[in-house]
């Protein structure tokens, strides 16, 4: 197998564990809206954890988030998606450099679960950042910014699932409303509404220079379980969730992946223009 190939097979198996991670995170909020619980990330892998053989399928995901990571460096500082030389194209690529930070947090999360060197507890996640951040120079401002990237990039989700601009990245005809089209629409809107909710949470700690009013995916199923007919719109968002999930088994089979060379490494970095 040639570097090509092994680069292909990071980016799919990374697309593959996150869309595990989501079908898990979707079934909690199911469970959980009758017996309670948190539906996060860190609860889906405790609750694989304590499956036989936990550790095993933990260790997998753990790899497979691993190889997303290098994928997303791949993306954002090497642009393989031969995003734009504007101001759209250098934020998709901020974007996608901080997807990569938050998966190898989760990544490193898995593999020590794996190797016994962790519980799977502690609080982490959003609440973790947003009371990280307010303890820094400016940190109610660094919040609000946070937020305010939460609620652009959820919008911007939701409307790369309703314009199909997801099918620009697949060796898939977007246009046409076959299962995998319109899951895929489903999943990324869901997707991009928890996102919006999470940077509204963010928006308010940074108001009431609270971190504890920051809050993460639970948090914001648990406040749209509160709305008027709350259950039905919990219930359409966790198989959201679960569609958002099988779009990524969507994009592990016809993502477009592209190697970027040495060359173009070079040329992307600073160093390699300043040459």
């Amino acid at each position: 197998m040639n570097t090509r190939s092994k680069f292909h097979l990071l980016a799919r198996a990374g697309y593959g564990a996150r869309g595990v991670v989501f079908l898990l995170i979707a079934a909690l909020a199911l469970f959980s809206s009758v017996a309670g619980g948190r539906p996060d990330t860190q609860s889906a892998l405790t609750a694989l954890l304590q499956q036989p053989f936990g550790r095993i399928w933990i260790g997998l995901i753990g790899l497979g988030l691993a190889g997303f990571v290098i994928w997303r460096l791949a993306q954002s500082l090497a642009n393989a998606d031969g995003q734009d030389d504007d101001l759209k194209g250098y934020v998709i690529r901020a974007a996608l450099f901080g997807s990569a930070i938050t998966y190898a947090g989760l990544a490193l999360t898995s593999l020590t679960m794996a190797l016994h060197m962790s519980s799977g507890g502690g609080s982490g996640g959003e609440e973790g950042l947003a009371a990280w951040v307010m303890a820094q120079p400016f940190g109610r401002y660094i919040a609000g910014l946070i937020g305010l990237g939460f609620v652009i990039g959820g919008i911007i989700t939701a409307l790369k699932g309703i314009r199909r601009k997801f099918g620009r990245y697949l060796a898939l005809d977007a246009d046409k409303n076959t299962p995998a089209v319109l899951i895929s629409i489903y999943g990324l809107v869901a997707r991009g509404a928890v996102f919006g909710i999470i940077g509204v949470f963010f928006l308010y700690a940074a108001f009431t220079v609270d971190p504890d009013q920051a809050g993460g995916m639970a948090d914001a199923l648990a406040w749209v379980q509160r709305l008027p007919f709350g259950g039905v719109i919990y219930a359409i968002v966790a198989v959201g969730l679960a569609a958002f999930g099988i779009y990524n088994f969507v994009e592990a089979r016809y993502r477009r992946i592209n190697v970027p060379e040495v060359g173009d490494i070079r040329r992307e970095l600073p160093l390699g223009r300043a040459s």
